[in-house]
């Protein structure tokens, strides 16, 4: 069976209680499953998917990376800018990297219409919202703050 199988069992062994899911067979919340050479599915105790691998229709690990920094500054600031644009505002948040042998910097860039508020209102806003990222990002704890340089920017433009 697959290693998180055995590891789970040995788990039980040990006395220690493996996360369950919805049927009776032990599963981890977070798992990868192989679908081919280099090529697997992704799957969470949620249900979503995604296909990770390089090809079409997949995304790469350094891709689920950025993405993970980019959604988590959008997650994280989105409460502030919803009160202040609108639960239904749109954005539209673009993510790329620099790299070497490795990432040496992401660029988050976050956009939305702010044009209906004043200069001074969208300097308050965008103050909140950084400071939102800033206290509730845990990726940016965990990643950007550690090793790996990130910037975001915000643009204020209109969303089709």
């Amino acid at each position: 069976g697959p290693l998180w199988a055995v590891r789970i069992a040995r788990g039980r062994r040990r006395g220690q209680n493996p996360p369950m899911s919805d049927s009776t067979k032990p599963q981890p919340s977070l798992y990868l499953e192989r679908t081919g050479v280099r090529e697997y599915v992704a799957r969470n105790q949620d249900g979503a998917e995604v296909r990770v691998g390089h090809g079409p229709g997949m995304f790469s690990p350094g891709d689920l990376l950025k993405l993970a920094i980019a959604g988590c500054n959008a997650m994280s600031s989105d409460a502030r800018l919803a009160a202040r644009l609108g639960d239904d505002f749109s954005q539209f948040v673009g993510v790329s990297a620099s790299y070497d042998d490795r990432f040496t910097h992401v660029d988050v860039e976050l956009v939305q219409d702010m044009s209906a508020l004043s200069e001074d209102e969208v300097a308050d806003l965008l103050r909140r919202a950084e400071a939102a990222i800033t206290r509730n990002c845990t990726i940016e704890h965990s990643v950007v703050d550690q090793a790996l340089p990130a910037s975001h920017t915000w643009t204020n433009e209109q969303v089709d």
